[in-house]
């Protein structure tokens, strides 16, 4: 447990990181948001990488839960270009962008869910290209495509 908890606290560290001093939602509480998700999973986690795949997608949950509570606008409104900077958009700041994300990220995944997958794992999860090529059975090369061909369809979507 000590070592899954350290390890979700770095993940969840490099993910509120660039977000500042005024934002609301602690390190620690991504942390224990994520960790009752993945406790309500009925098979636990394979491996390591399994776990970071996994941990990626609670922590979109929470966050996206988070966004959606602090009163986002209606779908259009507001609508603005943004970077795929991994810690450019949180929950707290720019609600609105971060639903427009989930959205675009959910098309995508019907059309190409491995792209989706890299999205998850690097935007919400904070991993490094090497940790998701691991967990998603891939070479690194192909994760840094996918992310780029991700980048370019989601930007789409949403600028749309």
């Amino acid at each position: 447990m000590p070592l899954i908890y350290q390890e979700l606290r770095l993940i969840a560290h490099r993910r509120l990181g660039a977000r500042g001093r005024g934002a609301t939602l602690s390190t620690t509480e991504l942390v224990h948001e994520a960790w009752l998700k993945l406790a309500d999973r009925s098979a636990p986690p394979r491996d390591r990488a399994h776990f970071l795949a996994v941990t990626s997608i609670a922590m979109r949950q929470v966050l996206l839960d988070r966004a959606k509570a602090r009163g986002a606008v209606k779908r259009g409104a507001g609508r603005r270009r943004i970077s795929f900077d991994e810690g450019a958009i949180g929950a707290e700041e720019q609600p609105e962008v971060l639903l427009q994300l989930d959205e675009a990220l959910t098309r995508l995944a019907a059309v190409e869910p491995r792209l989706a997958r890299v999205v998850e794992c690097r935007f919400f999860g904070g991993l490094t290209e090497e940790e998701i090529a691991e967990a998603l059975g891939v070479t690194v090369r192909t994760v840094q495509r996918d992310w780029a061909k991700a980048r370019m369809l989601l930007r789409r979507a949403m600028e749309a």
